[in-house]
């Protein structure tokens, strides 16, 4: 849910204007009924011209309204949109005497923190200068120079981090919220190459997300000169969120699984985990980016959200 309070003005401003316009209502309807679509989808079903789809998109963009992502396409790339939140709420009047402190502790983990590994080939590490350990020699993965990966993959496995849990003990948890960049796992690549990619949460399965492929058709932001063209060049950026009543990926439904079913006041960190499972359908294999790889200049983020009531 988005809260939006009369206390921060400029916030309002931009979502109620966002909302101001039947057309983008009408999208947005459409992402809740479809989960997600591409401009093209959107405009065929409302019936005007892509450019328009365009216009619009960008205003419900800009207020944090839908998310947008470049994929591959047949020809060239396109741009898929998806809905950021179920729900808006307008706060006009804050009760007075309290104050609702919706507060976030946030960390980035880089990727080659991991505190366990299990991967089978293909595999390998690499970082902004070169090659970190032999191709497909999953026992090079515990050498102290793993620390700097800025991109690791692998064909079947799990590589397991723990964030500190560095907040307040006697708090109303809301939403403990993961974001990586993540693909597939081709020889060289493969667009098309669909894998199921798990993420575990305090060693409890949160769910499933299925990469369309390992994608090379461009070279990615961030990769160093060295980086073969032929090689992995990016991924897609994937939140993964828990809840009080469901597990999300970019905030599409994928379990059941709660906050409650984390107990994350058990322990001082929390453990994130992510790989491909031996039974995974697809098993297409793992790349993780960090920072000097892919298209988003960041590694493992997690934020956790959490509110308390104060007096003031």
């Amino acid at each position: 849910m988005l809260e939006l309070s009369i206390d921060a003005p400029d916030e309002l401003v931009k979502v109620t204007h966002a909302l101001s316009s039947h057309t983008r209502l009408k999208i947005i309807k459409l992402l809740l009924a479809h989960n997600n679509m591409n401009i093209n989808e959107i405009g065929e079903k409302l019936g005007i011209p892509v450019s328009t789809v365009g216009v619009n998109i960008k205003v419900l963009e800009e207020a944090g309204l839908i998310l947008t992502e470049i994929l591959p396409a047949s020809r060239g790339a396109m741009k898929v949109c998806k809905r950021n939140f179920d729900d808006v709420r307008l706060i006009l009047n804050p009760i007075k005497g309290y104050k609702n402190k919706t507060q976030l502790y946030e960390i980035e983990m880089p990727i080659g923190h991991f505190v366990d590994v299990d991967v089978q080939p293909t595999c390998g590490i690499a970082n902004s200068q070169s090659m970190i350990v032999t191709e497909d020699d999953p026992s090079s993965f515990y050498i102290p120079e793993c620390k700097t990966a800025e991109i690791i993959w692998l064909r079947q496995g799990w590589l397991e981090y723990r964030f500190p849990r560095s907040i307040p003990r006697n708090i109303d948890l809301k939403a403990i919220e993961f974001s990586l960049e993540l693909c597939s796992e081709a020889p060289n690549f493969n667009n098309d190459w669909p894998s199921d990619i798990t993420v575990w949460i305090n060693n409890v399965e949160v769910g499933t997300w299925t990469s369309p492929g390992d994608f090379g058709d461009r070279r990615g932001k961030n990769n160093p000169e060295w980086w073969h063209d032929n090689s992995t060049q990016y991924g897609l950026l994937k939140t993964f969120r828990v809840d009080q009543y469901r597990s999300t990926v970019d905030n599409t439904r994928i379990s059941d699984i709660t906050l409650q079913d984390l107990q994350l006041d058990k322990l001082p960190y929390i453990r994130f985990k992510v790989g491909v499972k031996p039974d995974a359908i697809n098993k297409g294999g793992m790349n993780l980016f960090g920072r000097g790889f892919g298209n988003y200049e960041q590694d493992i983020i997690m934020k956790v959200h959490y509110e308390s009531l104060a007096e003031e």
